[in-house]
Order: C-alpha cells, then sequence, then structure tokens
C-alpha cells in the first residue's frame, strides 16, 4: 500500500495489472476496506470497469471484505461472469449465511469447476447441514485434495470425527499438511490429545511435513496433557527445521512451557523471540500467576508498562488478577481492579469480577465477597458463585454455602460439581442425612459429575486415569505399591483426611477411598516407572483434594523426589514435605 501512495504522489500511470494486484492485497487487509474503494473509483476513472479480470478482482474483494451489498453490485453489472466470479459470488452469500441463494446461483451454472463444487460444499458445513455438504461432495465429479479437506474440516468442527476419519481413511496417500493439520485440531476441540499426538507420529511416518500450525496444534495438545518429553522433541523439531517462530508459535511454545511446569524454558524462548504481542505479555503474567508466583507476575506487569509498547488488554488483567488471587496478595488485587477502568479504560467484564470474588474469598473475607457480588455491575454467573462457594469451603462456612448453592442451582440445575461442593461441606460437618438428599437431587436432576482423571507420561507415551478404572494394564502392581507406600508414609506421620468422602462409611473404607484418587494412582505410577531423579508432572481435570494434597507432601520427602500436579487452577510443586502453594489453594 506505500508504495501505491508514493505511484499516486508522484504521478505515475497505474495499468491493469497494478490495480489487479492492489485490489489482490486489499482483499487480504482487513484495514485496506478504504483503499480498496479508491482503487474502485480509480478503476473506473481508467475505463477498465468493463475488464472481466477488473471487476472479479472487485467483486474477490467486497466479498472478502464483509461489503456484500457492494458485492452483489459489481455481480449485477458483469455483462460476462466466468466460473471465477460465481465461485466468488458463491462464497461471499455463503459467508453471509445466504446458503439458498448461493446454491441457487451454483445450480444455474452451466460450467463448474472443483473450487464451484467445493465452495458449496464449505457453504453447508459453515451452516452445520452436513447432509446437503456431503450430497454436494459425493456429487463432485471433479474431487481434489480441497474437496476432501473441505468436508473432512466440515465434520470436525461439527465434533463428528468418527465420520471425518472415514474420509481421512478413503483419501490415503493423497493426504497433505492441511488434511493432517484438520484432523489434529478436530481431536483438539474433542478434548482428545492423545490422539492428536498420536496424528502427528503418523503423519511422520507418511513423510508429510508438518507446517507451523501443526506445531501450534501439537504444542496445545502436549500443554492440555503435561507432555512434557514430547513437547520438547517438537520444540526441537521446529528448531532443526527452521520453522519459523513466529507470536504465534512462540506463544504456543510459552504456554507449553508454563504449563508442563518449564518457568525457566518459557522465559527463554520470551526473550529470545524478535517480537512480540500482547498475547505473549498475558501468557507470561498467567503462566507466572498458575505456578503461584504472584509477584514475579506483577513484575512482568510492570516490564510491560515501562516498555509502554503494548496496551494492555482484558485477558491482560484476568492473568494479573487471578495471580494475585493465588498467592493472597489482597492488597495489590484490589487496586490493578480499579486501575483497569481508571488508567486503562477497561470495563471489569465477568471474569473480572470472578478473579475478585475468588481473591477476597479464598483470603477469608467471605462478607467481603459478598457485598461485592452484590454491587457488580454484570449478573453473577456459575464462574463467579463458584468461586464463593470454594472459599466457603476452604472456611468450613457451610450456611453460606447452602446460600450460594441455591444461587448456582437456579442458574444451572444439571451441573453435578455444585452438589459436589455442597455434599462435601455436608460430609465435612458429619450431616450424612443432607448429603443423601444432595444425592437424591442430584439424580433427579440428572446432574453431570465429571470424574476425576489424571495424567502422566512416561517414556513419551501419555498414560490416563480415570477414578474408578481398572484397566490400566499395570493397575493391580500400582494399588500393591500404594498399599505399600501407605504404610511407609503412615510411619513418617501422615494421616488420612477422609472428610471429604461423599458416604457414611467405616473410616478404614474412607481411607481406602481417597488412596485410590486418580491424581494418586499416577503419581504412584511415575514413582515406579521413571528414574529417581527425575521431577514426576501429573496433570488433573479437577481440584486436587485436601488429602491427595497432604500425602503428596509426604511422598515428595519419603522418596526425595519433586513432585508436579497441575489441578484444574493452579500448579503445585512438592518438595522436602512442601508445597509451593503454602497449603493457600
Amino acid at each position: 500500500m506505500g508504495l501505491y501512495r508514493r505511484m499516486f504522489c508522484q504521478k505515475i500511470p497505474r495499468d491493469r495489472e497494478t490495480l489487479t494486484r492492489l485490489l489482490r492485497s486489499c482483499a487480504r487487509d482487513v484495514t485496506s476496506i478504504g483503499v480498496g474503494e479508491s482503487l474502485h473509483c480509480r478503476i473506473l476513472k481508467s475505463g477498465l470497469v468493463a475488464d472481466l479480470f477488473m471487476q472479479t478482482g472487485l467483486l474477490d474483494f467486497y466479498a472478502k471484505r464483509g461489503v456484500l451489498v457492494s458485492a452483489e453490485k459489481v455481480f449485477e453489472e458483469m455483462p460476462d461472469r466466468d466460473v471465477v466470479a460465481c465461485n466468488a459470488m458463491i462464497a461471499a452469500l455463503g459467508g453471509h449465511g445466504r446458503t439458498e441463494d448461493a446454491r441457487k446461483l451454483f445450480d444455474e451454472m452451466s460450467l463448474k469447476s472443483s473450487a464451484s463444487w467445493n465452495t458449496m460444499t464449505t457453504c453447508y458445513c459453515k451452516q452445520g447441514d452436513l447432509s446437503l455438504a456431503r450430497a454436494i461432495f459425493d456429487s463432485n465429479p471433479v474431487k481434489d485434495v480441497v474437496s476432501w479437506n473441505a468436508m473432512i474440516d466440515g465434520y470436525c468442527k461439527a465434533g463428528q470425527l468418527g465420520m471425518a476419519e472415514e474420509l481421512f481413511g478413503r483419501m490415503g496417500s493423497a493426504r497433505n499438511s492441511v488434511t493432517w493439520n484438520t484432523m489434529i485440531t478436530g481431536h483438539l476441540q474433542q478434548r482428545e490429545f492423545g490422539v492428536a499426538i498420536s496424528l502427528f507420529r503418523e503423519m511422520q511416518m507418511e513423510d508429510v511435513k508438518p507446517t507451523e500450525v501443526t506445531m501450534v496444534s501439537l504444542l496445545s495438545a502436549c500443554a492440555h496433557l503435561g507432555a512434557l518429553s514430547t513437547g520438547k522433541w517438537i520444540h526441537a523439531y521446529i528448531c532443526s527445521h527452521h520453522l519459523n517462530v513466529d507470536v504465534v508459535l512462540g506463544n504456543a511454545l510459552i504456554d507449553f512451557y508454563f504449563k508442563c511446569g518449564s518457568i525457566d524454558a518459557a522465559l527463554d524462548v520470551f526473550h529470545s523471540m524478535p517480537s512480540k504481542n500482547v498475547f505473549c505479555w498475558n501468557s507470561i503474567i498467567s503462566g507466572f500467576g498458575m505456578q503461584g508466583y504472584g509477584h514475579k507476575a506483577i513484575q512482568a506487569f510492570t516490564e510491560m508498562e515501562k516498555q509502554n509498547a503494548f496496551k494492555p488488554d482484558g485477558i491482560t488483567f484476568v492473568g494479573l488478577l487471578s495471580a494475585c488471587s493465588h498467592s493472597g496478595l489482597v492488597a495489590e488485587g484490589k487496586r490493578y481492579f480499579y486501575r483497569m477502568r481508571a488508567v486503562y479504560g477497561i470495563v471489569p467484564q465477568i471474569e473480572h469480577y470472578g478473579c475478585m470474588v475468588d481473591l477476597l474469598g479464598r483470603a477469608g473475607l467471605l462478607r467481603e465477597a459478598l457485598s461485592f457480588v452484590e454491587i457488580m455491575e454484570v449478573r453473577p454467573n456459575c464462574v463467579v458463585w463458584g468461586s464463593l462457594l470454594r472459599a466457603c469451603k476452604i472456611h468450613n462456612n457451610i450456611e453460606a454455602s447452602e446460600q450460594v448453592t441455591e444461587q448456582m442451582m437456579r442458574l444451572d440445575p444439571r451441573d453435578g460439581g455444585n452438589y459436589v461442593f455442597l455434599s462435601n461441606a455436608y460430609a465435612s460437618a458429619r450431616r450424612w442425612g443432607d448429603v443423601e438428599v444432595c444425592r437424591r437431587v442430584m439424580t433427579a436432576n440428572r446432574a453431570r459429575k465429571v470424574p476425576g482423571c489424571s495424567s502422566i507420561e512416561v517414556d513419551n507415551v501419555v498414560h490416563e486415569f480415570v477414578v474408578g478404572d481398572a484397566s490400566h494394564a499395570e493397575f493391580g502392581n500400582i494399588c500393591s505399591f500404594l498399599a505399600e507406600m501407605e504404610v511407609e508414609l503412615r510411619s513418617l506421620g501422615y494421616r488420612p483426611v477422609t472428610a471429604c468422602v461423599l458416604h457414611d462409611i467405616e473410616e478404614e473404607e474412607k481411607e481406602k477411598a481417597v488412596m485410590y484418587h486418580s491424581e494418586r494412582i499416577a503419581i504412584a505410577f511415575g514413582l515406579m516407572r521413571t528414574r529417581s531423579t527425575e521431577p514426576i508432572l501429573v496433570v488433573k481435570n479437577l481440584r486436587v483434594c485436601v488429602d491427595c494434597h497432604e500425602a503428596t507432601k509426604f511422598m515428595a520427602k519419603m522418596f526425595q523426589r519433586e513432585i508436579i500436579v497441575r489441578d484444574r487452577s493452579r500448579f503445585h510443586h512438592f518438595r522436602d514435605g512442601a508445597c509451593s502453594c503454602r497449603d493457600y489453594w
């Protein structure tokens, strides 16, 4: 665009080819709508408006920039419409939800290219009508790799992975990097992270070269699973194959290393990046907060302010407030919450209010937290009430727990987590009758209770353990190891914390119940199968219970191992009988 402006100032003639190239550039650049419109005027003045290439370029520009009225006008004024122009118009109509109009134009075309069929397939996929998309796909007489990719992408985005895999299998050697990326991303969206990594290994066996998009998806999978070794290998692959570590891939690396507990590696990536954006700073701030280093998160934010290169956004403050919450920095959290609007003009959203309620509640300021909820400018949702409920549980305030749970059940009566929290509170107080009432209401409302699941990477393979599932090949050996370890732990002073068991059963049975929580099984497996010098990293989908937290401190001391547990909200680094969270979580 800068060159065009210089041409304009120096009155250098713009020919047909120059204007066509400029239109293509404007179609790709979301900020160039004004320049594109001025080019339209220049085309009109130059007498090139009847040129088919010019008309198609203008149509493509308006279509891609979302100016459908202008696109339709250009299309209607075209005396001759070739297949390229019709394809562009079909895509524009489909992109604006006018699928019936797009289909009418498609049916009227006497000559259809592969792009015509692909565009129509994509229109139906975006609309969510996969049966019609599949009908178009099956009728396509000139299928190419783009055709297959479009249909597979439609199935993946709709969560129909079985149908996507059927087409994926039929493609055979015709699959390209886009096909593999689509399948990997599809499994990521369905939280099938292990499958995504397995697909990458198959991709390598077929000698398909991965792209930066592949690497971003794989790092996301490794981050969710805590697959540190696999992620490190991917990082090495990126370096050895000289892939472009731009802000997107760089940010994916930072996020991966933080979520796997490798703070120094995350910072090395951050400092080595030639250019950064606000998302990179956000990852650093939230990463420190997740690890429990609230003061370091504040230092990172202060450095970001000093550089004055990027303006903090709403996500920046979510990470900052969350960091203050996990570290008990109440005064600092309050100050930054009010600076959001006063200094940066950012209106607090529900996420920011949730962080503040969590901050106050964790610190035991329940009355202040309740008052804060009452004066919120937005209606509290389950996240806000959930933060308050966790605080009530931490501080054993059953009366407040009942009030908060009532609010949450009104918002989402089928969320089993609400009932579990309240049941835990009743169980701690040994109010077994109320526990039973909770369970009956939960069953009547068909509430969903998410089962505990923990994962650990051993020898580059991710092993997942779900509570109540004994299908793992070494489950018997793990149970024997846990039983033997329990005796040793007790000799060191460990005593089971069974208050969270939601059944009125004998104490011995309660102790067995907590001993087989998913994170305990994963840690035991790691102790059995890894070298004594290696730290153990376990990722859990739920909050670590009090008993497992206490037991892991003793395990770290007994085996002289660093044990890292990442639960739903933060990291716990266990060393020498203590946890980095200082029992504040």
